[in-house]
């Protein structure tokens, strides 16, 4: 098992731990569980959450957890679960793979959502039809006892991604992808070479690109990590990174947030997806790729032999702003000049087409953020580009 970091916890987190639901897939049974709700990142009309639960009665085969929203909140995408929303009223049911929890075993699923006004924790759940207990019992206790720690929403000071579905209709003039001609120095013989994926809510919520590129790669040969810790994407898989969603490259290297994550994971290559967030604030190219330059400066300070690979992001191109689009064309155009004017042999920039046959309206739940076509996409535009670098 490879060594994993402690999270730390991103702007706009929200938690909410509950005492004890009981799990029980029969009345008899012995039941009970804790269920941890967690808001992983929030930005105006939206948000994603994780939610965990851990068995602490028999264990089970299947099993179902029901919610009320106390706000109107609307899940717009789940993975590792089945839901039914009706109204405020929500049900998730297991997956195929996931059904089955062990006496101390915990199961898992994460969701986006939408809002408006507010977002409050729900702080009612039953699990398989029995209500809070405060501990494990064979029968459901007529009056739920749920005791919740919630902290305050803090949104952080970003624009956030927006998502409508319209297929892209101009094409970036793209340069090829920078190569060194020198390859850097390589981590001690025998350790795994340690892969940050930094970005915004396409590399973190989920991301699960990120899980089918670790699929691809040496199990023993590399180490993915970042502050922030991976999401269910329906499978075992090395998952930190730092992926925050709803923040712009401009901001990150402004605040000089990424120094504290380098020191804090040290990793030898970066994987970099950003700039969706600023495109859609109508940030300028030279603004952005300003940004990029001091990120990659920080990099470098970090670990002179960095090898950073930058990727000319997917399409953006809403409905509701016209000219979303082109932005983000200027942007991936600009990108390989950019790349090769600070790529050294030391520490190359290699630049990865992640925008060609990438469509907003087959490869994206929502004109954004990837689907599980557009994660497949994009984890085969990674792979040739990090195993050249591996």
């Amino acid at each position: 098992m490879r060594p994993r970091l402690v999270a730390v916890l991103a702007a706009g987190l929200v938690t909410v731990s509950l005492a004890t639901v009981p799990l029980a897939s029969r009345a008899e049974a012995a039941a009970g569980c804790s269920v941890s709700y967690a808001v992983s990142s929030q930005w105006p009309g939206g948000f994603g959450a994780n939610v965990t639960v851990t068995n602490l009665g028999d264990p089970v085969t299947s099993w179902s957890l029901t919610w009320s929203f106390a706000a109107g909140q609307t899940i717009t995408q789940l993975w590792s679960g089945v839901v039914a929303q009706a109204g405020t009223a929500v049900t998730v049911r297991n997956a195929a793979w996931n059904g089955t929890v062990a006496t101390g075993g915990t199961a898992s699923f994460g969701f986006n959502g939408s809002w408006t006004g507010s977002n409050p924790a729900p702080s009612g759940f039953s699990l398989n039809g029995v209500a809070c207990t405060g501990g494990t019992s064979g029968s459901p206790s007529a009056s739920p006892s749920v005791s919740s720690s919630v902290s305050p929403s803090v949104s952080p000071s970003v624009s956030p991604s927006v998502s409508p579905s319209v297929s892209p209709s101009v094409s970036p003039s793209v340069s090829p992808s920078v190569s060194p001609s020198v390859s850097p120095s390589s981590p001690p013989a025998g350790a795994p070479v340690k892969i940050m994926a930094l970005g915004d809510s396409i590399t973190g919520s989920p991301g699960c690109w990120r899980a089918l590129l670790w699929q691809k790669l040496p199990a023993t040969g590399v180490d993915f990590v970042g502050t922030l810790p991976g999401q269910g994407c329906g499978f075992a898989y090395d998952g930190e990174n730092e992926g925050h969603g709803g923040y712009l490259a401009t901001n990150v290297a402004n605040q000089n947030l990424l120094p504290g994550w380098l020191s804090a994971t040290d990793p030898d290559v970066v994987l970099m997806h950003f700039g969706t967030n600023d495109a859609w604030s109508n940030l300028s190219t030279t603004t952005i790729l300003d940004a990029y330059t001091r990120m990659v400066g920080q990099m470098r300070a970090s670990n002179p032999n960095m090898r950073i690979l930058v990727a000319q992001i997917i399409p953006l191109n809403p409905s509701t702003c016209t000219d979303c689009g082109q932005r983000v064309v200027a942007l991936n155009a600009a990108i390989p000049a950019w790349a090769s004017s600070l790529s050294t042999a030391a520490s190359p920039i290699s630049v990865v087409d992640q925008w060609t046959g990438f469509n907003t309206a087959t490869d994206t739940y929502d004109g954004v953020h990837p689907n599980d076509a557009g994660n497949v996409k994009i984890a085969d535009k990674w792979y040739p580009a990090l195993a050249a670098v591996l």
